[in-house]
């Protein structure tokens, strides 16, 4: 199949630090070459890729200090798009709705996955006048803000089986928080709760120009307030490795709609429990008391750090590579690139996901058929 993967230019693909939906992009698009597809990569230039590159920009633009307006290269790299779109069966598109007029008449061949909250309520004015958009969710809570879209499927994330390795024992006897610092991820949560339960926490999180207040005014003063707080700053995949194996525990005390959050299957994949706050997709992605434990409060959290012993790290890893390997999420998005290419576009939802949330699935979305195993 000739597969078209449009990837946001903010990070490179795979991002050299953070960066979630282009790190997904990466592996999607390398394991469905490794399968045989041919496959091409519409990205900024410095991306690595085994797929055919389109370069769209020379450097990702969030590390390009040149860059003030991300938006020309974007429409610079729709216009490289239309050039070349007669050559693909199937176009996927990560960049939410910038594509929307440029496909309206050639819908049926294309996908568009949204990475990102969608409860804002512009979105709902926009999906009146493109109706027919073809979306894919990356976890059934978060449809639930635009419930009359065209959503033609849910397919979770996934990681390459051996791209963090697994760690039987947590040598390093601290808790981790990895990801952003701003208020909807909760890093005051964080460093509360390890306070609380008197064990030392290593937070390595990117702080974005927008969040740059919220960091010198609120946390950077908590971090500094608290001796058993460690600020790293933004890290890479193998210090990823390193802080996830080693950490007693995952803190994601979450305050905002997460769409799906990577770092959550992150964590099991080195066998590091997760102790998450019940917003978002959490309860689809974490199996309480298996892989985590599920929280409402900061109490229910600091309890939950003193029970985490009691969590098997094998039964951890297992977990991830029975629902979230790359396999699993490339077969889900082959699935779905068939349907587009061989039956009319359609208006009912097709769900890839695991078993355990299908009453969750039904409850949120009436019209989705039963999930599919795997």
């Amino acid at each position: 199949m000739r597969i078209a993967q449009i990837a946001p230019l903010y990070e490179r693909v795979p991002p050299k630090l953070y960066g979630g939906t282009e790190r997904i992009v990466s592996y999607l698009t390398d394991e469905l070459v490794r399968q045989g597809h041919d496959v091409t990569l519409f990205a900024s230039g410095d991306s690595k890729t085994s797929a055919k590159l389109v370069p769209c920009c020379d450097t990702a633009i969030r590390l390009n200090a040149w860059v003030r307006d991300p938006l020309p290269y974007h429409i610079i790299m729709l216009e490289k798009v239309r050039q070349r779109i007669d050559q693909f069966d199937v176009l996927h598109f990560h960049i939410d709705f910038l594509h929307a007029p440029l496909i309206r008449g050639l819908v049926h061949r294309t996908v568009s996955t949204h990475h990102g909250r969608l409860d804002s309520p512009d979105l709902a004015a926009f999906y009146r006048i493109f109706p027919e958009l073809p979306l894919i969710s990356v976890s059934q809570d978060q449809r639930k803000y635009l419930p009359q879209a065209n959503w033609i499927g849910t397919v979770y994330h996934g990681l390459p089986r051996d791209l963090l390795p697994f760690q039987p024992k947590a040598k390093g006897g601290y808790l981790a928080f990895l990801g952003r610092i701003s208020p909807e991820k909760g890093p005051n949560r964080a460093i509360e709760i390890a306070a609380r339960a008197a064990m030392p926490l290593k937070i390595a999180a990117k702080v974005d120009r927008v969040d740059q207040a919220y960091w010198e005014e609120i946390i950077r003063p908590m971090v500094d307030a608290h001796r058993n707080v460690e600020f790293i700053g933004e890290i890479d995949d193998q210090d990823k490795a390193k802080l996830l194996g080693d950490a007693a525990a995952l803190l994601f005390p979450v305050d905002w709609p997460e769409p799906f959050g990577l770092v959550l299957i992150e964590a099991m994949a080195c066998g590091t429990p997760v102790i998450a706050f019940r917003r978002g997709s959490v309860a689809e992605v974490l199996e309480d008391g298996t892989s985590g434990f599920i929280v409402d409060t900061i109490e229910d959290a600091v309890t939950a750090v003193r029970r985490i012993g009691s969590l098997d790290r094998a039964k951890i890893r297992a977990d991830f590579e029975q629902h979230f390997t790359v396999e699993r999420m490339a077969r889900d998005y082959l699935d779905i690139y068939q349907q587009r290419t061989t039956t009319k576009p359609n208006r009912f939802p097709a769900f890839k996901g695991r078993d355990r949330v299908q009453s969750l699935a039904a409850d949120l979305t009436p019209a989705i058929v039963p999930p599919a195993n795997g």
